[in-house]
């Protein structure tokens, strides 16, 4: 290969490198800070951007989207003297690249300090029931003295949450025995209720079949009674009915007084039957009535006073 081809090759190496030190081309999501001669220039967005060889160079590459942090549990100390363990994560994204590359040395370390200052400060003048139950506004304070912060560094803390809050082992013994006995005496006060509710339906359930019972038997003995009334009505109807039947069949007949006499003695003997009838009366005019029987049977005389 001679000189020329050398020289040729060389140059069109110039040129590559000095194309490639020229075109710069930066992603989405990304800026670039460049500095020209040691010094911030500008900041170049997502897109195709020329470069002055030798004069500019890119400080940093910054990625301008939303950034998620955790930080480790820190010891905080509550207002009752009690130590507890608070870890956090924090959101956050980079507003202007060129602050955050020039006025803080490490963000993400700054935003960590600035976390736990602010934790001791805040949880510091809680008890530990209200930093428990407090977390909403433990996040309220931090994202606002983080934002107040950080907003000269460039960056904008987007959110803040608290995940745990870790009291000694020897409160959460305590803790974990104080909510069994209240979850124990709320399961013996529903017991009790339910005792209470179900002897109150007893006695209602009680008092009611007592009362249906009661008005049962009253309506059975209206209806008995009206039973027996009717019962009695129809008798005495019946019996009226025959009665005035017989009286009307008696007049029908023609029977008179001899007809009478002639039954009536021969109920004589029936009046006499029986174990028990040892006395016993005749009318006093029992022998004019078998007289007057026997003449109107046509009898002799002889054969009336055999009777």
């Amino acid at each position: 290969m001679d000189a020329a081809a050398v020289l040729v090759l060389l140059l069109a190496a110039i040129v590559a490198l000095v194309l490639f030190k020229t075109v710069r081309i930066v992603p989405q999501a990304s800026v670039f800070v460049i500095e020209r001669l040691g010094k911030y220039s500008r900041t170049l967005e997502p897109g195709i951007h020329l470069l002055v060889p030798a004069l500019d160079r890119v400080r940093v590459r910054t990625d301008i989207r939303e950034q998620v942090v955790g930080f480790p549990p820190q010891a905080v100390i509550t207002r009752d003297n009690l130590v507890v363990g608070i870890d956090s994560v924090i959101y956050y994204s980079i507003t202007d690249p060129a602050a955050a590359q020039y006025k803080i040395e490490n963000v993400v370390q700054a935003i960590e300090q600035l976390v736990v200052t602010t934790l001791r400060n805040v949880v510091g003048g809680m008890q530990l029931e209200e930093a428990l139950t407090g977390r909403d506004h433990i996040n309220e304070r931090l994202a606002a003295v983080l934002d107040e912060a950080t907003g000269k560094w460039g960056v904008k803390v987007n959110r803040v949450e608290i995940r745990g809050i870790e009291p000694p082992p020897t409160i959460r013994d305590a803790m974990e025995q104080a909510m069994r006995a209240d979850r124990g005496k709320r399961a013996a006060i529903l017991t009790a209720e339910g005792q209470q509710l179900s002897v109150v339906l007893n006695a209602e359930g009680s008092k009611q079949s007592v009362v249906l019972n009661a008005e049962a038997d009253r309506q059975a003995t209206i209806l008995r009674a009206e039973a027996e009334r009717e019962a009695m009505l129809l008798r005495a109807q019946g019996e009226a009915q025959a009665i005035a039947l017989v009286v009307e069949a008696i007049k029908t007949a023609g029977i008179d007084d001899t007809v009478l006499a002639y039954q009536r003695q021969q109920l004589l003997p029936r009046i006499a039957e029986g174990d028990a009838n040892k006395v016993w009366f005749v009318p006093t005019d029992i022998a004019g009535a078998l007289g007057q029987t026997a003449k109107s049977l046509g009898l002799s005389e002889p054969e009336r006073k055999s009777l």
